[in-house]
């Protein structure tokens, strides 16, 4: 079944937000998301699309946090300001004044552009959901979860980090049981890609025959 299968009568497309702690496998259910013709909208992307060189945002790091956080070839070095922002909390709550405000515009436009398209579904990746406060932007809420150790050496893995890092960077966000809390649907990754895919085929069907429901009940 893909989001083709569910006419959305005129109605707006229904905002699914998609979280979950650091490297949680948020990107394999987006991809599933993706390949069932939902648009799928990462705000981590978003974001650097905001910081490239020549974007206000760009600039407005550059003056605040100095040269010292730009790489050769102009670009930010993230892996410096990550240490600058997971180190102090007031640089940390300086750069999301800067990236936030062009992320929710760039976000804005595509869901608009995905209900020009009358989609049913819009989806947006936001590792940060609940600390930013957008839980109200969203119809539904999908948490993607794993166990912390697994998360730690995936972390490692992927950003050539060391354990005490990885640590440091998944401090800095909320803890996963109280993101299950506020969600309404949660999707365990701790097992193989296929037991990932089943839950999604279970997530998803379960999603598409509310939306249907809800549309039908708007309609009588």
């Amino acid at each position: 079944m893909k989001t083709s299968d569910a006419d959305n009568h005129g109605n707006p497309p229904v905002r699914l937000g998609i979280t979950g702690g650091v490297s949680s496998g948020k990107t394999v259910v987006c991809d599933y998301l993706r390949r069932k013709g939902v648009t799928v909208v990462s705000t981590d992307q978003l974001a650097k699309d905001a910081v490239k060189p020549g974007m206000p945002a760009y600039d407005k790091i550059v003056k605040y946090f100095g040269t010292k956080i730009v790489s050769g070839d102009g670009a930010l070095d993230r892996k410096k300001l990550r240490k600058l922002i997971t180190e102090d909390h007031i640089k940390k709550k300086m750069l999301e004044e800067f990236v936030h405000p062009e992320v929710f515009v760039q976000m804005a436009e595509a869901y608009a552009a995905a209900q020009k398209r009358q989609e049913p579904l819009f989806a947006v990746e936001v590792p940060l959901l609940f600390e930013m406060g957008m839980a109200s932007l969203f119809d539904y809420i999908l948490t993607v979860t794993v166990d912390a150790d697994v998360r730690v050496q995936r972390l490692m893995d992927r950003d050539h980090v060391t354990r005490d890092e990885a640590l440091a960077l998944m401090g800095i966000q909320m803890p996963e049981e109280e993101k299950i809390l506020r969600s309404d649907f949660v999707i365990e990754n701790n097992g193989s890609l296929e037991d990932t895919r089943l839950r999604m085929d279970a997530f998803y069907n379960q999603l598409i025959s509310l939306i249907k429901r809800n549309q039908a009940d708007k309609i009588d």
